[in-house]
């Protein structure tokens, strides 16, 4: 297969919607040979802040000189960026060669009588299967959605599992209370397996009260202060308790919530070192740490004339960390937002949390049959007290931005993940230079 012709045959499964659930999933990866039971995992769930938790976690391990894979959901601008391995996103090559091994098994699976996997059980399969292929010391594992019947949940080797946070979303499949969603969540806590939450409350309870259940170790890091927190457009750094000594570190990535992030990713190093699990030195730490990028989350893509930041903020509580930085490092400065929501999200209260940073307002929207579109999203901007132009898709809202660039300090796109890497990559290729 040509990698265009892997593409087309793998998301030919989206056919077959998002159905939890571990049946199908365990049962491919038994005719795979279990790829995934040779693979010592960190699972991390939550709402927001999971994809941000493992690349610290990843960054972390490499620095040590680990092999490490990485899988996370979704990608922002290439597939490949969902499956890494040492450093580096899976090769053409190797996702056709997987892709080949995983088809041939479903093809007998369906031709036996199963129903077929969704597209996230065949790529969650393509990686465990690249990944057994090579030497890999941990493997860090981004929860697709949920996590009880989450397709990620095969795992057995569980070193640690990690709650960033529990908030609404996805609640039609998940449920229809923060109880609910809490309870999908949990669903990846293992018997005897430390668990790490950030997670507040209603949730904060559930997610307690199941790792008592299952017995194991339980650190909420919501008592875990941290001290020494300095702010900028460069990145964040703070202190943070760590094997008994105060450990200062510095991020490449700017949001409180960020802080929290990696106060999650470095309590599971800290549980590793002490049970001999990892070998790590707190230089190799604050290496990883500081090399962690995530692109697509508050990444400032120009620095001045104006500030170009990208930001997938796809949910209430997504907007309320982005505003919250916004607000502590850009206050007083004259703000465009380009913003593009779909329709089953909590519009209003995203756009009233936006509209609270005294922006102006392009609305855009992706390239996805649940958008809410550019023109009704700019009558709510409207009708909440807001200005608003309807700038239509998301290639003439990159370009009524930059033809705006005299007149405001910061340029901010955010929404959904749909879009933004739609934007990110129109605005590397034809407006930006020298970026990645």
């Amino acid at each position: 297969m040509t990698y265009e012709e892997c593409l087309a045959k793998i998301h030919a499964f989206d056919k077959f919607g998002s159905r939890l659930g571990l049946e199908r999933m365990r049962e491919l990866l038994r005719r795979l040979g279990n790829p995934e039971k040779t693979q010592k995992v960190i699972h991390v769930a939550g709402t927001n802040g999971k994809g941000s938790t493992c690349r610290y976690l990843y960054c972390m391990l490499l620095e040590a000189g680990y092999h490490v894979g990485l899988y996370t959901s979704p990608y922002l601008e290439r597939f490949t960026e969902r499956i890494e391995y040492d450093g580096a996103e899976i090769s053409h090559e190797d996702l056709c060669e997987a892709t080949e091994v995983v088809l041939a098994k479903t093809e007998e699976m369906i031709a036996e009588g199963w129903d077929s996997p969704t597209e996230f059980e065949v790529v969650t399969a393509i990686h465990f299967w690249y990944l057994a292929q090579r030497p890999c010391d941990y493997l860090v594992l981004e929860v697709g959605m949920g996590g009880r019947g989450d397709s990620t949940n095969v795992m057995e080797k569980v070193l640690c599992s990690i709650v960033c946070s529990i908030t609404w979303d996805h609640m039609q499949v998940l449920g229809d209370t923060l109880e609910k969603i809490a309870m999908e969540k949990a669903g990846i806590i293992k018997e005897g397996c430390p668990v790490v939450s950030h997670v507040k409350d209603p949730g904060e309870t559930l997610i307690h009260a199941v790792a008592i259940q299952k017995h194991c170790e339980y650190y909420d890091l919501r008592k875990e202060e941290v001290t020494d927190v300095v702010r900028s457009t460069a990145g964040y750094g703070f202190t943070v308790p760590y094997r008994g000594k105060p450990l200062a570190v510095e991020l490449s990535m700017i949001g409180m919530h960020q802080i929290e992030n990696a106060k999650c990713a470095i309590k599971a190093i800290e549980i590793m070192a002490e049970k001999g699990q990892v070998d790590i030195t707190t230089d190799q730490i604050k290496r990883g740490l500081r090399k962690a990028v995530q692109r697509g989350r508050l990444e400032i893509l120009q620095r001045e004339n104006p500030t170009i930041v990208i930001d997938g903020a796809h949910n209430d509580d997504g907007v309320r960390s982005l505003v919250a930085a916004v607000k502590e490092n850009f206050a007083g400065k004259k703000i465009l937002l380009v913003v593009g929501i779909l329709a089953d999200k909590e519009v209003d209260a995203m756009l009233t949390q936006f509209l609270s940073i005294g922006c102006d307002v392009a609305a855009t929207e992706p390239d996805n049959p649940r958008r809410l579109t550019s023109k009704q999203l700019a009558e709510h901007v409207r009708a909440l007290g807001g200005t608003a132009v309807d700038a239509g898709l998301y290639d003439t809202a990159c370009r009524y931005a930059m033809e705006q660039r005299p007149n405001y300090d910061v340029i901010l796109f955010s929404g959904s993940l749909y879009l933004i890497g739609k934007i990110r990559e129109t605005l590397v290729r034809d407006y930006l230079t020298g970026i990645r």
